[in-house]
């Protein structure tokens, strides 16, 4: 990498720094521990470091990315056949470039499912658990920032009484740690962990930290923890703020970790769960019928060299802290500062260090929740590419394995794909155009016995056509395949008939909702790359009233887009316009569309009618109906938390809102904390219009 990759010099929060901390109140004693920032350009291992690497992942991968290549080829085979009908021009050439990037990531899919569907179709029943007593230290982070409180602690409450019920409940502390910016929202939180701790007393240990700076955001929370209470424990369970796991998830995934001292983190794949819009319900079971199979053969084929996906995961502390300190980028956002997409980055590093990230695909009883509508799904994505395109600066990292970079790269096309496929829709578009104004050449200069045809092949697109609707599909046959073979899953699901009337719903809801989303994201991306910083907003996760005045604002760009594909397709009708209607229509439509998707009515009628069901909603996991009856215990409590105006008035109010109050770190000479100071002022001079 070049020398402009960090800024700022490395810091490293030792144990002697620490040390002296004093006690907060809501948190065990300090148990410090060093967590160096990463040098991204430099990097020795220590003999001895790397774990071995093993030959069958080597030809796991072979068969996999060799697979992927042989598709692709035939694919872009077939193009280049059919383009190439009397020379190819520039603009075809462009078209065959764009064309063949695209394919090739939609290509590597096929085989990673097909692996997938081999290796749970030869495993006949759930990998074997690890049994005895837990003998270490377990600590369960969720952070949150700004989140329902009530569903934080419901959570925190309901899982940590099933571990405890388990047996080895003294095994696991639990911490909710808070980047909360809302003065209401804080002191909700402090009321819920109150309630917690009084109703947990004697059965599970809970705490509570709010920052007082959420610098580098999440990755920044977890590093703040390790570095102040890390010491203190062996693993780390990382949640997310909807995140709800099993206890024997829980319990099996340490045991896993202590089993293998070469491991240095194991992610679960959680399951979208508890959706009650149309959308929701979409995600939800696409993730179970085609997510879970792609899971298992991105597990089998990546071994040792899995990745990290920021929850749901538990890691071993000592990895983490030696191996996984994120430096800051320079420059500015969105390119520059803190590292967004720090999983995939913690993840490449700890197996830079030769720590092993596995992908524990055959553990149920992970779950999250997804964005319930469109809008929530766009701002979610704003976030999320922004630190995926930074990982562009990282893929020179110094001393990374290949498959870390693979990951990286994957990322970075998840994102960059939305406008690749617009870019190929113009250059077809931009083809139609040229053939119809340009007079064609029937007759070079070089003699021919028969005139040149400027003309597409047409039987050789309409057989790419139908080679990538089996590519694109046969992942979706391949799942549904998947599903029936499971009897349990097809039997929670509605059986086959019902799986399979699930799957057309899918694909025709997906289809038009497509267009609207490449747009979204290719907006997105636009975005990024003109130096837009995302910021940092609380995702929707249980859906809202309708608003038509704000979807038809954040739709208006691309119902305008809809003549622009129309007036392209014009100069020759009908068959353009009718090839380009599965894009014209969808926009046309697009706020109606976006509404039925943050329907929660219909995605209510489609469950009644067995349609989209998935296996956690007939039977479903008792976490979640625990969880869920919670809510309403804690949604009394954070509704009757004092305002700041009350616990000012009361000084045993007040008390117990300072012993919650974090610890004011040292600010460095120069730097001022723009709310602080403010704070600051305000105190000084009072209220407005005070003497």
């Amino acid at each position: 990498m070049d020398g402009g990759l960090t800024g700022g010099e490395r810091r490293d929060s030792g144990a002697a720094g620490a040390a002296a901390e004093p006690r907060v109140l809501g948190m065990p004693p300090a148990s410090p521990l060093a967590m160096p920032e990463q040098d991204l350009r430099h990097f020795s291992p220590r003999p001895g470091e790397l774990v071995p690497r093993s030959r069958r992942f080597v030809c796991r991968r072979v068969a996999v990315l060799g697979g992927a290549a042989l598709v692709s080829a035939v694919a872009i085979a077939q193009m280049a056949s059919a383009l190439d009908v009397g020379g190819l021009t520039a603009i075809e050439v462009a078209l065959l470039v764009v064309f063949s990037v695209n394919f090739a990531w939609i290509a590597l899919t096929f085989p990673t499912a097909f692996a997938g569907l081999v290796v749970r179709l030869r495993r006949r029943r759930m990998t074997k658990r690890h049994a005895g007593e837990l003998r270490c230290r377990v600590a369960v982070a969720i952070p949150t920032y700004n989140e329902t409180p009530d569903r934080v602690f419901a959570a925190v409450e309901a899982m940590s009484r099933g571990v405890a019920a388990a047996g080895p409940g003294r095994a696991f502390d639990w911490f909710v740690l808070s980047d909360t910016t809302d003065g209401d929202v804080a002191l909700q939180e402090q009321a819920a962990f109150r309630e917690a701790r009084r109703r947990l007393a004697g059965i599970a240990a809970v705490y509570y930290r709010r920052r007082l700076r959420n610098v580098a955001r999440k990755p920044g929370n977890i590093a703040d923890f390790c570095r102040r209470w890390g010491g203190a424990y062996d693993h780390l369970i990382v949640l997310d703020a909807d995140s709800l796991m099993e206890p024997d998830t829980m319990i099996e995934l340490v045991r896993r970790i202590e089993a293998d001292p070469t491991i240095g983190l194991i992610q679960t794949v959680p399951r979208l769960v508890s959706g009650r819009t149309l959308f929701a319900r979409l995600q939800q079971f696409a993730g179970r019928v085609y997510g879970q199979v792609i899971a298992t053969g991105f597990a089998w084929w990546t071994g040792t060299e899995g990745n990290f996906w920021g929850h749901n995961a538990v890691i071993r502390i000592r990895a983490f802290t030696e191996s996984a300190g994120l430096p800051v980028l320079r420059g500015r956002p969105p390119f520059g500062g803190h590292i967004l997409s720090h999983d995939f980055v913690e993840a490449a590093l700890m197996r830079r260090r030769g720590w092993g990230i596995v992908v524990a695909d055959d553990l149920e009883g992970s779950c999250e929740e997804g964005p319930s509508t469109i809008a929530g799904l766009a701002g979610r994505d704003r976030r999320w590419c922004q630190g995926n395109l930074q990982h562009m600066r990282l893929l020179g990292a110094a001393g990374l394995n290949p498959v870390s970079r693979f990951h990286l790269l994957t990322g970075i096309m998840s994102y960059l794909a939305s406008p690749l496929w617009l870019a190929l829709i113009a250059t077809g578009l931009a083809l139609g155009i040229q053939a119809h104004f340009t007079r064609p050449d029937y007759f070079p200069d070089d003699f021919h016995l028969f005139p040149n045809w400027p003309v597409m092949d047409a039987a050789g697109a309409l057989d790419l056509f139908g080679f990538t609707l089996a590519v694109l599909f046969g992942v979706k046959l391949i799942g549904y395949v998947d599903q029936v073979a499971n009897v349990r899953h097809a039997g929670a699901t509605g059986g086959p008939g019902r799986l399979a009337l699930g799957v057309v719903v899918e694909v025709v809801a997906s289809a038009l909702l497509a267009p609207v989303l490449m747009l979204i994201q290719t907006g997105i991306v636009v975005s990024v790359l003109t130096g837009r910083d995302a910021g940092w907003k609380t995702q929707d996760r249980d859906g809202a009233a309708i608003d038509w005045r704000a979807l038809w604002r954040g739709h208006r760009w691309h119902f305008a887009a809809r003549p622009v594909l129309a007036g392209a397709g014009a100069p020759d009708p009908p068959a353009p316009v009718l090839w380009l209607a599965p894009g014209i229509l969808p926009l046309a439509l697009a706020v109606p569309l976006s509404a039925a998707a943050a329907s929660t009515r219909l995605g209510e009628r489609l469950k009644r009618l067995g349609l989209l069901t998935v296996s956690e909603e007939r039977v479903p996991p008792p976490v979640i109906p625990a969880a869920a009856a919670l809510r309403p215990v804690y949604a009394d409590i954070t509704g009757g938390a004092p305002d700041l105006g009350r616990i000012v008035a009361d000084n045993h109010l007040m008390n117990g809102h300072l012993e919650l109050v974090d610890l004011s770190t040292a600010r460095p000479r120069g730097e001022v904390d723009p709310v602080e100071a403010v704070a600051a002022a305000q105190l000084r001079e009072g209220p407005p219009g005070a003497q």
